[in-house]
């Protein structure tokens, strides 16, 4: 020791310096090897008998008799008794001191582990709002596509337009019928809802890009809203005008001798984020009256009315600062007024410039809208007309009046050629009114693409709260302009199917889009609620996504249809290299599905975010699957095996490799993974039920279950009191794991649906005739979603939802069916008649049923009553029920 040697030669002894480091680093590796072996405990007390039997003895160094002691003489040792001393607490001093110095690493080193477990939990925490690091989709947005820069991206409005900016300006309309307006705006129209009642509403042609057709019949009257873009010579997006129509349509007596008023609004309103100003300006002999303004994305442009036909009875204008673009209704109404004219007329009218609060001026306003009432029939024409962008003095302004009129019937003589050739269907010997019908499934899908820019809220088990995504934008088409105009991603697939087919680059830009919403894990948020319009719409309790929680991957249902129908069409205008900047995320994508939703046995698989604690539901809903309340297993559990996921998985991989093959990419590892879940032998295994031959779900289920009102105890009594108690799920009999094959439906036909069977299976037989008996699935309108023979068949899953995907039509899944009927048909096999025949029959059912209740109703609808084939849930609804056109065309 070192520190011993150096007390020895204060005192001037004689030292053996090689000896004596030679028995140090001996005593030194001993003590720090094993320093509480039974050898040094036994030294340590033959020296301290020693010390007290002797005190002329010598002292031992560190506990080991005799070694460093035979350098140092007793005389020596005895004349400086003192330092013999000090020695003697020096050399004893080394074991607490090792033991000091091992508990100090030992404390530092837990604490580092400590530091270092919850550095890596805080990374946790931000992996599920990190987004994927890799090259972005998105390349080409707002005035890098000018074409594409304006439109009508408000799907959630029944008129409105907005640019891909996600700092856009918003325009749009509201109507009233001033006989018809009442307490809390009722009857004044600017959202779609459903509650509105209007006998129908939605675009008959729209391209997705320059134009846009749409009737909507809100009687008395009906209007109709289009519009056109005008973007040659001109910057900035170019220019546009939008044209509105009101006509009396009705009859009615009553209405006859009602007032045939109408007041029509457009408005101007920024939002929180834009920067700009907007500004009234009235000359009452100046055709130049309008709403004048500019912003960064837009520079300066004016927004002008031209009366084309009708009587204008009375004009007003509202300048004020609105809260939130999610009340501009509101703010309109709560600035409605009173006025008479000189005839002592009286109207409903805006007061004006409403921008003071408290007698002090405010910031310039951010909502402006100009309120006109007059005698159908009417029509006006709305120019927008950027004046920045004049490339040259020649540039005109856009078309008003009848130069409107041509040019708008020039779009649609286009869109009708173009219809024709994208799908055929005159050729097939379809009627005028079953094109027409056609016409309106895809161009109010198209005409529902809106555009959305904000954050999503999500929350994954490492983060206490739900926390905020990043801020992004999404191109996207929505189920339901009504009930749904927001972005769903296992039907943004379905719908992506009928775009690719009417235009390829509006479904890729889409799907750039949503892969740009792809985290580090490799997760996409199911729904999209971005910006507060769309958050206005959607109840709290799902508001927050779980990145557990999957969907549907269906975009590899586009992929693969793209991959086979528009190979071609890829090696043009640079889509090929979309698809290899994809890749990468479809790679982490594909991986985040195959390792997250796996099961307990390899090639097994089962939807997470099933609630196992609920009390309420008779069958916990499997929100992930798409196929909410479709029954599955009775008692959630991690050892669950959903066929249909497994079938999805396989899906992918197959398309996977495809791609892999076409970019030229290594395909092995895709391969392997689709051979082997499309292994008909394992399949069997896992999901053939020995007691039904049918494929099912496996897990922890009983069929005894069902809803009961609790009993009043003491417990309870003060909540039975204030209210009902809610029934609760009763369990009569105990469950066990077995196959969940007393429920047949959808689920039950994806090795079918998505192809999996071998098309010479004996169980494929089976399954088509059981796709066929009307005691099963078979309706006259379509599949229904569960069969009459299953136990939950048409039940509540609580007493407050109503059954959903228990028994009703839904046009997604049917289409899935009627393409694997075509693929079997065409493959010569043991069934391949059977298949062809049930293949027309269903494939008539549906689009005879869906174009019935389109001339009944006016709209496409949600799904469809197995019993009636009426109409059921939301509409317009049309989303993946725009499916229609692809059966039709037979395009799959």
């Amino acid at each position: 020791m070192a520190r011993q040697r150096r007390n020895v030669n204060t005192t001037g002894e004689s030292t053996n310096s090689t000896h004596s480091n030679n028995t140090t680093n001996k005593a030194t590796k001993s003590d720090v090897s094993n320093p509480q072996t039974p050898t040094n405990n036994k030294s340590n007390k033959n020296a301290a008998k020693h010390k007290k039997g002797d005190t002329h003895s010598t002292h031992s160094s560190g506990g080991n008799s005799g070694s460093s002691s035979s350098t140092i003489s007793s005389s020596a040792a005895g004349a400086n008794k003192p330092k013999a001393v000090h020695k003697k607490r020096n050399s004893f001093s080394l074991w607490p001191k090792l033991m000091l110095d091992k508990w100090k690493t030992l404390i530092g080193c837990v604490c580092l582990a400590v530091a270092s477990y919850f550095c890596y939990l805080g990374y946790l925490e931000t992996r599920v709002n990190t987004p994927f690091d890799n090259e972005k989709m998105v390349t080409r947005s707002g005035l890098d596509d000018p074409e594409r820069y304006w439109g009508s991206y408000r799907p959630l409005t029944y008129f409105g337009m907005k640019t891909r900016d996600p700092h856009s300006l918003v325009m749009g309309l509201m109507w009233y019928s001033p006989m018809n307006l009442g307490y809390g705006g009722r009857g004044l129209r600017h959202w779609c809802e459903i509650d509105d009642n209007l006998g129908t509403y939605g675009w008959t042609q729209h391209d997705g890009r320059t134009f846009g057709v749409q009737e909507i019949q809100d009687a008395p009257f009906e209007l109709k809203t289009s519009f056109i873009k005008f973007s040659e010579g001109r910057k900035l997006g170019g220019d546009w005008t939008a044209r509105i129509s009101v006509r009396n349509i009705t009859s009615d007596s009553y209405y006859i001798t009602a007032d045939h008023t109408i007041s029509l609004i457009w408005y101007v309103a920024l939002d929180e984020r834009t920067n700009g100003h907007i500004q009234y300006v009235s000359h009452e002999k100046s055709p130049e009256a309008g709403i004048f303004g500019e912003t960064i994305g837009l520079g300066e442009f004016k927004v002008l009315f031209q009366p084309i036909k009708g009587k204008i009875l009375h004009k007003s204008y509202l300048s004020t600062i609105a809260p939130s673009l999610s009340n501009l209704k509101d703010t309109v109404f709560s600035h409605f007024r009173i006025f008479s004219d000189k005839l002592g007329n009286r109207f409903i009218g805006l007061p004006g410039e409403m921008i003071s609060q408290n007698g002090v001026q405010a910031a310039s306003p951010n909502f402006i809208a100009i309120h006109i009432t007059a005698e159908a029939d009417f029509t006006i024409d709305i120019v927008y007309q950027s004046t920045s962008a004049f490339s040259n003095e020649n540039v005109s302004k856009p078309p008003t009046g009848r130069e409107f009129t041509n040019a708008l019937q020039e779009k649609l003589s286009e869109f009708d050629h173009r219809f024709e050739d994208t799908f055929h269907l005159r050729a097939k010997g379809y009627s005028v009114n079953e094109i027409k019908f056609a016409k309106y499934a895809v161009s109010n899908l198209v005409g529902g693409i809106g555009y959305f820019y904000g954050a999503s809220r999500v929350k994954s088990v490492y983060t206490k709260k739900p926390v905020p995504y990043w801020k992004a934008p999404l191109y996207t088409s929505v189920p339901s302009r009504s009930f749904f105009p927001r972005g769903f991603l296992w039907d943004e697939g379905f719908q992506a199917l009928i775009i690719s087919s009417w235009d390829l680059d509006i479904a890729l830009d889409i799907m750039c889009h949503w892969f740009d919403l792809l985290n580090i894990e490799g997760w996409i948020p199911r729904e999209q609620i971005l910006g507060v319009e769309a958050l206005a719409k959607v109840p709290e309790e799902f508001v927050v996504q779980h990145n557990t929680n999957a969907n549907p991957p269906t975009f590899f249902l586009t992929l693969d249809k793209i991959l086979t129908h528009h190979k071609k069409e890829l090696s043009v205008k640079g889509r090929l290299n979309v698809l290899d900047r994809l890749y990468p995320r479809l790679q982490t994508w594909f991986a985040w599905y195959n390792n997250t939703q796996r099961g307990d046995a390899l090639g097994t698989y089962y939807w997470r975010g099933r609630n196992a604690s609920s009390e309420t539901e008779l069958n916990p809903k499997t929100l992930t699957s798409g196929l909410d309340d479709f029954p599955r297993a009775s008692h959630p559990t991690n050892y669950e095996r959903h066929v249909d996921l497994r079938c999805w998985i396989a899906l992918a991989a197959r398309v996977m490799c495809d791609l892999s093959d076409l970019l030229g990419k290594d395909s092995i590892k895709y391969y392997e993974t689709a051979t082997f879940l499309a292994d008909n032998k394992l399949l069997n295994k896992q999901h053939l039920s020995p007691f039904t031959d049918t494929y099912a779900d496996f897990g922890l289920h009983t069929d005894s279950v069902a809803l009961k009102r609790p009993q009043v105890t003491k417990h309870n009594l003060k909540k039975y009191q204030q209210q009902q108690l809610e029934k609760v799920r009763v369990t009569l009999k105990q469950p066990e794991q077995q196959f969940v094959d007393t429920t047949y439906g959808y689920v039950n036909l994806f090795p079918f649906l998505l192809q999996i069977l071998d098309h010479d299976s004996e169980h494929l037989g089976k399954l088509l005739k059981n796709l066929r008996d009307p005691n099963m699935l078979w309706t006259n309108y379509g599949l229904r979603s569960l069969a009459k023979k299953s136990p939950l068949y048409m039940k509540r899953n609580t007493e407050h939802d109503a059954p959903y995907w228990r028994g009703p039509i839904w046009i997604n899944i049917n289409y899935l069916a009627i393409r694997a009927l075509h693929h079997y048909g065409t493959i010569e096999g043991p069934y391949s008649a059977l298949a062809r025949t049930i293949y027309i029959e269903l494939r008539d059912n549906v689009v005879g049923n869906i174009y019935r209740e389109y001339k009944r109703t006016g709209y496409l609808w949600e799904q469809y009553d197995d019993s009636t084939g009426q109409g059921k849930g939301c509409y317009p609804f049309t989303g993946w029920t725009s499916l229609v056109v692809l059966i039709m065309s037979e395009q799959y």
